[in-house]
Parts: structure tokens; C-alpha cells; sequence
């Protein structure tokens, strides 16, 4: 295995429309927000940075729109030294939108219209293949159709390359196919919806990580914000503590520490002092603003793990 691995993402692209708020809204509820920015986002394009800022090789599989969003979506992915080649423009449509509210206490709410987002379908990954199956590890997230991620899924196990997946945002019906992954890393919630049951507690999520490898699973992390995350490799489980922040915005932890996972995995070989680096690279995520501005680089993990 190369020490700098080579990490395609097939997922998500889009612009998001971050609001802060002292609170967010309730049903029927109008709220002023103090401020409002513009921020390149998509948890594919979240997850690729945040793999390439850690070292990784990083290619994007995805689709923009024709609009104003695009030529700035497909320049931030450069600036970040990501293989674009694999990112189409779609003609007649917008570019994927998220609308995300981010409260004082950092907690967030996020809609997102798919846009181009939606056109990646099936048919559109065989022009791709040959760069699937050149991948030390292929990173897929839910925000593309459903039936893509399962072809690009099966596409990397014919061909032996490793598949992380994270299931954000969780589909109530879930292909079995997409529990047989080689690491599976939902949050408490995600979980929640996927197994169908209440994944609230430290040990809901021990229970929850073993059920994921008996679907299939190689491995399995259930991250739970401030009370850490939740390891299993088949063999064994672990917890991995949680660092102390003071948490600013959330809203890319979870892709911090999917990116993560693709680069330490691969170079460390042990999937639970890769978590512990992926761990700190979401709580350094959760303590900055923005999703893309807040992906932490590997010296800053490193100054991090060492204070």
C-alpha cells in the first residue's frame, strides 16, 4: 500500500447557505438570525477535502450545475489539490444548495436541495470505473441517489478496493447490499434510523456496532459527538473518549472524521488509532466555523493531540 493514498469520493457537491441563530426556528416559528454566509459544502466535497488537507491522493467523482455556484464549487475542490477531471457539469439545472441553520449552541439544522446532485446516476458512473478501480478506498455518503452509491459500492468490491461508507443522511430503507462495506461509520442518529432503534447510549451503541458487522459490516463506528465513538472490528469493541472543545459549528464533524478515516486507516492499518485521529479531527472541525473553512490539515491534528 502506498503511503499516500489514493482516496476517490463519489458524492455530494454543493454551495451552503450557513445562517447563524440564537436558536433554531420551531414549526411556524420566525426567528432573526444575526448573520448569514456563503460557504462551499456537500458532504462528498466536505469528505475529499478533508482527506486531502491529511495527505490523501484525492479524486471526486460528482456533478455541478450550470449555474453562478459551479465555477466557484469546481475552483474550491482545485484549490484543495483534488482530481476534478471526474466532475461534470450539468447542463439546465442548478448545482446542489444546503440551507444550513447553525444555533449559539452549535447544534445545526440543515436542508439541502440535491440540484446536479441528482443527475449522478448509475449509468453516469461507467465512464468511471477504471478511476474506482485504480483507489486504495472508495468514500461514498446518501446525499447522491440511492442507486448510485450501490453500484459504486459493488463496482469497488469486484475489484477489491475498500469502501468506507458514511450513511449521512440516513434512508429509512436501506439496501442490504450497502451494510456489506468494509467500514461503516454513521453517527448515533444515522444508526438510529438505519437499525430502526433507539441508539441514544454507550451501551445502545455497542449493541448497534455489532449489529451493523452481523449485516454485513466488516467494521463499524457509531460516532456520538460529545461522548466520543464507538468501535467494532468483528473482534472486538471499543470506546474512543472524546476530546474537550468548545464547540463553535458541527456541521462538518462528521465529514472531518470520514476523511479522516480513508487516510489514517490506510497508513496506521488499525482501524482504532485511525478513529482516534479521525476523532480529533472532528472535534477540531466542531470547534471552527463553516464546514469546508473548519477541515482541519494534519499538523493542526497533530498540535491538537500534543496540547
Amino acid at each position: 500500500m502506498s503511503s499516500v493514498p489514493h482516496v476517490v469520493v463519489l458524492g455530494s457537491i454543493n454551495m451552503d447557505l450557513v445562517i447563524r441563530c440564537a436558536i433554531l426556528p420551531r414549526p411556524g416559528e420566525t426567528v432573526i438570525a444575526s448573520s448569514s454566509m456563503q460557504v462551499c459544502g456537500g458532504k462528498g466535497a466536505n469528505q475529499a477535502i478533508a482527506a486531502a488537507r491529511l495527505g490523501g491522493r484525492v479524486s471526486m467523482i460528482g456533478r455541478v450545475g450550470d449555474d453562478s455556484f459551479a465555477r466557484r464549487l469546481l475552483q474550491n475542490l482545485d484549490d484543495a489539490s483534488i482530481d476534478t477531471t471526474s466532475v461534470q457539469r450539468t447542463s439546465d439545472c442548478s448545482s446542489g444548495l444546503a440551507v444550513v441553520a447553525v444555533e449559539d449552541s452549535a447544534q445545526n439544522s440543515i436542508l439541502v436541495v440535491p440540484g446536479s446532485n441528482s443527475h449522478m446516476t448509475p449509468d453516469s458512473l461507467r465512464q468511471y470505473e477504471h478511476l474506482i478501480r485504480s483507489a486504495d478506498v472508495l468514500v461514498c455518503q446518501l446525499e447522491l441517489p440511492l442507486e448510485t452509491v450501490q453500484r459504486g459500492v459493488a463496482i469497488a468490491r469486484e475489484n477489491n478496493v475498500k469502501v468506507i461508507l458514511n450513511p449521512a443522511p440516513a434512508a429509512a430503507v436501506f439496501p442490504n447490499e450497502l451494510f456489506q462495506v468494509n467500514l461503516i461509520c454513521p453517527n448515533q442518529h444515522e444508526a438510529s434510523t438505519l437499525l430502526q432503534q433507539d441508539v441514544s447510549s454507550f451501551d445502545d451503541a455497542k449493541k448497534a456496532v455489532q449489529q451493523f458487522v452481523s449485516r454485513g459490516a466488516e467494521n463499524a463506528i457509531i460516532t456520538l459527538g460529545s461522548d466520543g465513538a464507538v468501535v467494532s472490528d468483528g473482534l472486538r469493541t471499543e470506546w474512543i473518549p472524546p476530546f474537550v472543545i468548545q464547540p463553535v459549528d458541527t456541521t462538518a464533524a462528521g465529514d472531518a472524521f470520514a476523511g479522516a478515516m480513508a487516510v489514517y486507516w490506510l497508513q496506521l492499518g488499525d482501524i482504532f488509532q485511525a478513529a482516534r485521529y479521525a476523532s480529533a479531527a472532528g472535534a477540531v472541525a466542531a470547534s471552527r466555523e463553516g464546514a469546508q473553512p473548519s477541515l482541519p490539515t494534519r499538523g493542526e491534528i497533530e498540535l491538537f493531540l500534543n496540547t
